[in-house]
């Protein structure tokens, strides 16, 4: 038997992007563990078909998603488009017995409505964009999922590529090009993500802003 020494196993813990852990729950468990592990946490909890994903985000995971946030946000300044941001807020759907909490999540078209009040999806519509991160693999179908609960357009990124999917009678199609900002290539999030580790996050959001402008 070959015996991993614990100093490699921290090495490795520390270089993942994210520590995930999975559950068979129903979905009184699923509130339960949620209520308990509280409000005031690191760890994203999504619940489908009866799996309790518990995910906890470390330094790539984060960095990823929060460059991926402020390039949106910085897209909706130049566009000239109000935004209401979600970030990890919890979608739980109890008819469809589901729930997430997305890295990043907003409404945009819809962001007139909710303006000023904490979403409800009973009655209010789902986020207009989401944005999930996962480097490592995930149990859950998150495609089905954020189809289920109705959101138009979801990015996911893997660290290396991004996948944009727009809601189409129910079921999400793959496009090359976001809905919600057309004319902005997804060669422009690579663009921007590289000008971040090579010339600093700063300079990249500057430069950024000077090809929107170019474009527009």
């Amino acid at each position: 038997m070959v015996h991993t020494p614990a100093t490699d196993i921290l090495q490795l813990q520390r270089s993942l992007p994210e520590k995930r852990v999975s559950l068979h729950v129903d979905w009184d468990g699923y509130q339960t563990i949620r209520k308990t592990l509280g409000e005031n946490r690191s760890a994203h909890l999504t619940y489908y078909n009866g799996i309790l994903e518990i995910m906890t985000p470390l330094e790539a995971h984060e960095n990823s998603s929060g460059l991926i946030g402020q390039f949106i946000e910085i897209l909706t300044e130049e566009f000239n488009l109000n935004i209401k941001s979600m970030e990890s807020t919890t979608l739980d759907r109890p008819g469809l017995k589901v729930g997430a909490e997305p890295d990043q999540g907003y409404y945009i078209a819809n962001e007139p409505l909710v303006r000023g009040k904490t979403v409800d999806l009973n009655v209010d519509p789902p986020p207009d964009l989401v944005v999930e991160v996962d480097i490592t693999h995930t149990d859950i179908n998150k495609n089905i999922l954020y189809a289920e609960i109705g959101v138009p357009e979801f990015w996911r990124y893997n660290g290396e590529i991004l996948k944009i999917y727009e809601l189409q009678n129910g079921q999400y199609q793959e496009v090359q090009m976001s809905p919600t900002f057309p004319g902005v290539p997804k060669e422009q999030l690579y663009e921007f993500l590289s000008n971040c580790a090579q010339r600093g996050e700063t300079q990249a959001k500057r430069d950024l802003r000077v090809w929107i402008r170019k474009q527009h």
